[in-house]
């Protein structure tokens, strides 16, 4: 009788567990390697093509690998997936050599050694007028505004272009995935475009929530295609949605961040 009392309490107490127990998810936010100009900062381009570079990339891969994500998440449009699922089955070693972005030399080359059948393509495009936003403050006459955007413009190209003059792939990649350096990434939609514009001008704020939306598509896609069956996923992204992305999951009860520095020491 005993015995059985102890089983049911043992099944009772597995149960329990595997349903609170969360999904753990390797947020990996970048800044682009193959840097396409399309960012509003000119950002220096990093040698991701080098010898040092491509040697890091294959240490990073392996202990990503460790970790063991079931799934991997890039920034590629959802709508597109069948020309993620082609490029993905294209000769890598070639890509290697050739294709500078960060889904090919990190996430590609990650899920290839996990034996990973595909990619998952979770980008939703929302339109992001910079340029109206700046005609909104030049009519607004916030000349404060606009001094301050071009010193927080200024400043992150500065922070970039001396950091990748000395620093490695893996200390580029933990910088960006500081708590500081995200909330960096979300302090100029607030500090800054959100003021933009008259009182009854509407730009900056539409700017903002245009980058919340698409952030916040991405994280739909995260939930609705991460299975039961999945105990671990990564997503790579830029730096700047990694803040927001980060702040989603905190308040999901069904998911937990582990840190890309607890997984490359």
């Amino acid at each position: 009788m005993h015995k059985i009392i102890l089983l049911l309490t043992i099944i009772t107490l597995n149960l329990t567990f595997a349903q609170t127990k969360k999904k753990q998810i390797l947020l990996v936010g970048t800044f682009h390697y193959a840097n396409p100009g399309l960012d509003v900062a000119k950002l220096n381009s990093f040698d991701i093509l080098s010898e040092k570079s491509q040697k890091e990339l294959e240490i990073m891969s392996d202990k990503i690998k460790k970790f063991g994500p079931d799934k991997i998440f890039v920034e590629w449009e959802f709508n597109e997936q069948a020309d993620l699922d082609k490029f993905y089955n294209k000769n890598t070693d070639s890509l290697f050599k050739t294709n500078k972005n960060e889904i090919t030399q990190l996430a590609l080359r990650t899920a290839k050694k996990l034996n990973h059948k595909k990619l998952y393509g979770m980008n939703l495009y929302t339109s992001f007028r910079y340029d109206s936003l700046m005609m909104s403050m030049e009519k607004a006459n916030q000349q404060d505004l606009l001094k301050r955007n071009n010193e927080w413009k200024k400043r992150n190209e500065k922070d970039h272009n001396e950091r990748i003059t000395k620093s490695s792939l893996q200390e580029l990649m933990l910088h960006y995935n500081k708590k500081e350096t995200e909330n960096k990434n979300i302090q100029w939609y607030l500090e800054v475009a959100n003021r933009a514009g008259n009182p009854d001008d509407f730009t900056g704020a539409h700017l903002v929530s245009n980058w919340y939306k698409r952030n916040l598509y991405m994280y739909s896609l995260i939930q609705k295609l991460t299975e039961s069956t999945d105990n671990k996923i990564m997503i790579l992204v830029g730096a700047g949605h990694a803040a927001l992305i980060r702040e989603f999951i905190t308040h999901d009860p069904e998911f937990e961040i582990v840190e890309l520095s607890t997984v490359l020491k």
